[in-house]
């Protein structure tokens, strides 16, 4: 699996009010959770992101609440994955749960400016700045995980495991 999109960058500490705030968690329609996506962080992110464009963050990303509505709010607005220094643990799991990539890569946000665009390989790690060249290393996805985020999230993946026994 190769992404490939243009960087929004954020800082360290990002939590899932910012990513979403909580006026909006009465919903949980993913088009509607885009639609605010980040906006109390950059209100004209929701309408600026294109498809495939790649959130990138520094530390502690995703920390706060346990909501899934972040995640589904990201990957619904049309951000192929999220590279940060490192996430909160509910976040990571929540990510794939839905069937967002996530990769932790720590220095390839010092390193970038937002609107660079940047490939990244979930099969190996690789994370290429294509408008610099730079290369980084993040850790590759398992492969069973690749597997959950292909089915488009683990409830998915299970459904489909469920049907193949049957």
């Amino acid at each position: 699996m190769k992404l490939q999109g243009k960087v929004w960058k954020f800082g360290n500490d990002v939590d899932t009010d910012l990513i979403i705030a909580a006026r909006y968690l009465n919903s949980s329609d993913p088009a509607e959770l885009a639609r605010h996506c980040m906006e109390d962080a950059d209100p004209h992110f929701a309408l600026n992101v294109k498809p495939g464009d790649i959130l990138v963050a520094g530390k502690n990303f995703g920390c706060g609440s346990s909501r899934e509505h972040a995640p589904i709010a990201i990957k619904a607005a049309g951000i192929s994955c999220v590279v940060a220094k490192s996430f909160a643990r509910i976040f990571y799991r929540n990510a794939f749960n839905i069937g967002l990539p996530i990769f932790e890569c720590p220095e390839l946000i010092d390193e970038l400016n937002e609107g660079d665009t940047i490939s990244v390989d979930a099969n190996t790690g690789t994370i290429v700045n294509l408008t610099t060249g730079k290369e980084y290393q993040a850790a590759p996805i398992p492969d069973f995980m690749r597997q959950i985020i292909g089915a488009g999230g683990l409830i998915n993946y299970v459904k489909g495991r469920v049907n193949q026994r049957v």
